[in-house]
């Protein structure tokens, strides 16, 4: 008689051989293969940039495809520097004059920011100007004693005292401060010059000259002969 206890001891025995021996005999099925990868742009775009760094790639989703575009070295973009603009009024611009000065003129209304070149016909050509901060107005009428294009420019002693970090001379240029004309009055040191600062046109800054845009001062010089009457009021 089989007892209960070496039953199920060769039960389990038999059981575990069984299962060995299928074991051993049995192969591997693999699964069905896994759906492809799908990659999202921005985790696509650094593996393409491995496979071609030289270009820039962008990734079109919708149409499934590389597109390249060229490298930034053919992108080229030149960087315009910004430009400070003077209001419109300190444009120049022909109006009507009825004061009693005879064409050829020069009129500097100060507080207007305006120099006016008497034409024949009660005409006048304005421009805008820059003028004298306070503490360097003055008044006067002079004569243009000399004319010079793209002038050097040597700072007066006096204005060296108040700024002896200034050089001592300045070679005519688009840097010099003087502009590319220059309208020199009587024996003063004030001149009427062009500048490289025209966003200043229009307000008092200057040491007491007068100051135009370039293109507004190269205009002026050809129409003012050396004996040109000047006023500034």
């Amino acid at each position: 008689m089989i007892r209960f206890g070496q039953f199920c001891l060769a039960f389990s025995a038999g059981f575990t051989a069984l299962t060995l021996g299928f074991s051993a005999h049995a192969e591997f099925t693999p699964r069905a293969s896994a759906p492809p990868p799908v990659l999202s742009p921005n985790l696509s775009d650094p593996w393409v940039m491995q496979i071609a760094p030289q270009s820039n790639r962008v990734f079109n989703q919708r149409q499934r495809q590389v597109v390249a575009t060229p490298p930034p070295t053919q992108q080229r973009s030149f960087a315009q520097p910004q430009r400070r603009q003077i209001p419109s009024k300190y444009l120049p611009t022909t109006v009507n004059y009825t004061g009693n000065y005879k064409p050829g003129t020069i009129i500097i209304d100060t507080n207007a920011r305006y120099l006016f070149h008497v034409l024949p016909n009660k005409k006048a050509r304005r421009y805008g100007v820059g003028v004298g901060r306070p503490g360097f107005e003055w008044a006067g009428t002079h004569k243009v004693t000399r004319k010079a294009e793209w002038p050097d420019w040597r700072p007066p002693e006096s204005m060296l005292q108040r700024r002896p970090d200034l050089p001592r001379f300045v070679p005519g240029g688009p840097k010099n401060p003087l502009g590319a004309r220059a309208l020199y009055l009587g024996s003063t040191l004030y001149r009427i010059h062009g500048s490289n600062e025209p966003w200043t046109i229009g307000q008092a800054v200057s040491s007491g000259c007068i100051r135009m845009r370039n293109e507004d001062v190269m205009e002026l010089y050809t129409q003012i002969p050396v004996g040109a009457t000047v006023i500034v009021q």
